[in-house]
């Protein structure tokens, strides 16, 4: 019989093309949804509602692995008091849900494997490498990213296996990142914002989602793991690699720091700095990535 695989955040962009790649590799899936959604062969839908701290038990009792992907967009809105809030809850409240059915439940897992994210480093612009044992920053992204895995490790501490998936800017065809800047770029109004300077790890959603694939197979992963390319692109690096696939240089001049600041707020630091990342763990438990070299990365994701 098929291994039953929830996914908590399976509708959005990241989830719905590792639905897809669970079901290839023979998992049956099964995703929580705040609507309701009928059942399909390959795919199982059970209610959820973190407003009222409701869910379904029937999706974690019949669950042999779970993999957390719920959370508010970090650069959807300006980050206001209650945004702030909601990002946070909309990360922590799934994960104490879950905590409480399995241990009401006396329920075990064979693993839980949460998202989580680079910004764990701090929004700031050095040239330190940060690995998994880089500690966490005392910033917004940092605070809640170490709040985030502080949850998971309530798994943990159940006897679950548990694995963190710290992840970068992802890149994928219409959707993430680059439904966001394609259009200008595409447009030949790209531009590089504020130095340039601030580093970017990316991931393309392929090597991702293999990843994801990998902590449900691979029994000796556990803790935290870097999931970006390591090649130390920038901003300026990542503008100027679009421009040219879309066939110009960038005429347009930087745009200024000062400027985000006053139109995005606090939440310009998450696109005005940025962390070099290794990802010498991952690999080392025998991870290729398929996508190393940005250009290329980019090119599938516009083709």
């Amino acid at each position: 019989m098929a291994k039953n695989i929830l996914l908590t955040g399976g509708t959005g962009f990241i989830g719905k093309h590792l639905t897809d790649l669970l079901i290839e590799s023979g998992f049956s899936v099964s995703v929580l949804s705040r609507s309701d959604k009928k059942n399909t062969p390959a795919i199982s839908y059970y209610k959820w509602d973190l407003t009222r701290n409701y869910i379904d038990e029937e999706a974690i009792l019949s669950a042999d692995y779970i993999i957390h992907l719920a959370g508010e967009g970090i650069v959807e809105k300006r980050w206001t008091k209650k945004r702030k809030k909601d990002i946070l809850e909309s990360r922590i409240k799934p994960i104490d849900l879950i905590f409480s059915v399995l241990k009401k439940n006396n329920k075990t897992l064979e693993g839980f494997v949460s998202a989580s994210a680079i910004g764990i480093y701090g929004a700031i612009t050095n040239e330190h490498i940060c690995d998994e044992n880089t500690p966490p920053a005392n910033d917004f992204l940092g605070i809640t990213c170490l709040e985030w895995e502080s949850a998971v490790d309530k798994i943990n501490s159940l006897g679950i296996r548990t694995v963190k998936v710290r992840t970068g800017i992802v890149l994928g065809k219409d959707e993430g990142f680059l439904k966001k800047i394609v259009p200008s770029f595409k447009a030949g109004f790209g531009a590089i914002l504020g130095t340039g300077k601030q580093y970017v790890p990316w991931i393309h959603i392929e090597d991702l989602c293999q990843i994801y694939l990998k902590a449900i197979a691979d029994e000796q992963m556990h803790g935290p793991y870097n999931s970006c390319v390591t090649d130390n692109t920038t901003n300026a690096s990542l503008s100027k690699a679009l421009a040219h696939l879309f066939g110009y240089k960038i005429w347009l001049p930087k745009a200024p720091a000062f400027i985000l600041k006053i139109v995005l707020g606090e939440m310009s630091l998450a696109v005005l700095e940025g962390q070099r990342v290794s990802s010498e763990k991952i690999e080392k438990m025998g991870f290729e990535f398929e996508f190393t070299d940005l250009e290329r990365a980019l090119a599938s994701c516009l083709n």
